[in-house]
């Protein structure tokens, strides 16, 4: 994807709004914009590395690291909250031309995604939410080992076991990955200063009003693994029950991370969606 970069989770570095984000810009078509969730050591490309070269087939797939994570910088004195990442995803779009794209937001990237459209509705044609955050709920004890993550190998372990309906997909080499991402310079400092305990307020902080979500004008795809231990299912359910437009589908035998672990499944499902014309 990224010819002989040695790094595959780097894309490009763009200026957006002074902030130098690190991007994935593959592909050709009409826009589609993904936006990670919120692990330890999360990046676009650890996220979306196998969505993205499907989606590419049909579409201009654009994945940042969002501000704070990844390659992207972390300001000094930057305030951590919806609205600095709303702003930062503006803020990405503009600097790459983009009036409107259609836009898939997974877990924290889906509360997110949720409020980008809400703020900037002409901004968005088509929404995609999965495993998203955005509306309250009771924090889970998998959300909070998420959030209270400390760096080690035996915690990352723990972790992909919390994500993953199946841990044969998530083996103790991906394990090793993503503590090694976890422990890069700034990656964990930045991380520990976004969602100190206690965590339930993030959960609140991140939620939309419910009047702003009933007004959303967007075709809504809705996905998420039954068996989720990170962000209950119950929020899916309840987006469905919130936006007009909403279509929800349910994986079972699946936690977390649908994208992962029913990939193709994945990008065939939101490929048809987002290819549709209307309707």
């Amino acid at each position: 994807m990224h010819g002989a970069s040695p790094n595959p989770e780097l894309g490009r570095q763009i200026d957006a709004a002074g902030i130098g984000t690190n991007v994935h810009d593959i592909g050709q078509g009409e826009p589609v914009f993904l936006i990670h969730g919120s692990g330890p050591g999360v990046t676009a490309w650890a996220n979306w590395r196998l969505t993205m070269p499907e989606l590419a087939k049909r579409f201009r797939v654009i994945a940042p690291d969002m501000v704070g994570f990844g390659y992207t910088d972390r300001p000094a004195g930057i305030r951590y909250s919806m609205e600095s990442w709303v702003n930062h995803a503006l803020s990405v779009l503009d600097a790459l031309g983009i009036e409107q794209t259609d836009l898939i937001g997974n877990s924290f990237g889906g509360a997110l995604a949720l409020a980008l459209a809400i703020r900037a509705p002409q901004r968005v044609r088509r929404l995609v939410l999965m495993g998203s955050v955005g509306v309250p709920f009771q924090i889970t004890p998998g959300l909070d080992a998420v959030w209270g993550y400390t760096p080690s190998l035996e915690n990352m372990r723990h972790l992909l076991d919390v994500f993953a309906y199946d841990r044969n997909l998530v083996n103790d080499e991906l394990a090793r990955l993503r503590f090694q991402a976890s422990v890069r310079p700034g990656f964990q400092e930045a991380f520990s200063s976004m969602f100190p305990a206690p965590r339930q307020r993030w959960v609140d902080a991140m939620a939309s009003r419910e009047e702003d979500i009933r007004r959303l004008p967007h075709p809504t795809l809705l996905i998420h693994g039954r068996e989720d231990r990170v962000i209950p299912v119950a929020t899916s359910q309840k987006l469905f029950e919130l936006i007009p437009q909403a279509r929800l589908h349910l994986f079972g035998l699946c936690g977390h991370w649908t994208q992962i672990e029913h990939a193709a499944a994945f990008a065939r499902l939101v490929g048809d969606f987002l290819g549709q014309v209307d309707g």
